[in-house]
């Protein structure tokens, strides 16, 4: 049986809300992967000397165009995958920080090369394009989290 070394990575991001004409909206972005586009949360990984919060609003500004403030943490998720690296097999376990954040400024044209797209969705509409469950389901925390905070 295959030994594979084990590596832990970091990334934050976060579920960006702002008031639309008929409720919330979530900033989602699409990305291709493996000819295949999809909508997820904009997150990315942790650099040198960077916080977890500070991570996930710069991530949020890159991949969306616009800046937020982040209201509260989020639930963590983690899977794990494996990836090449150095010509050797390596198994990762990833942990991606989400945080509700609230829309402050800035336009969603303005997203970096990563990014096909980024758009505001109505927040039901958002959870049912996002190509990930832990995503979904973050999204359906943040719900919970503004109605019984009634942001």
């Amino acid at each position: 049986m295959a030994r594979f070394s084990t590596e832990r990575e970091a990334s934050a991001g976060g579920v960006v809300i702002r008031e639309g004409t008929d409720g919330y909206e979530v900033a989602l972005i699409s990305v291709e992967r493996y000819d295949d586009t999809r909508w997820q949360l904009p997150k990315g990984h942790v650099e040198e000397g960077e916080n977890l919060e500070e991570a996930a609003l710069r991530e949020v500004r890159e991949e969306t165009g616009i800046s937020a403030e982040i209201i509260t943490p989020l639930t963590t998720i983690d899977y794990w995958f494996f990836t090449k690296r150095d010509y050797r097999q390596v198994r990762i376990h990833k942990f991606v920080r989400f945080y509700l954040m609230r829309y402050l400024s800035g336009s969603t044209a303005d997203h970096d090369w990563e990014v096909v797209e980024a758009r505001w969705f109505p927040i039901q509409e958002a959870v049912a394009n996002l190509a990930f469950d832990d995503e979904r389901d973050r999204v359906q925390e943040s719900i919970a989290y503004l109605v019984s905070e009634r942001v």
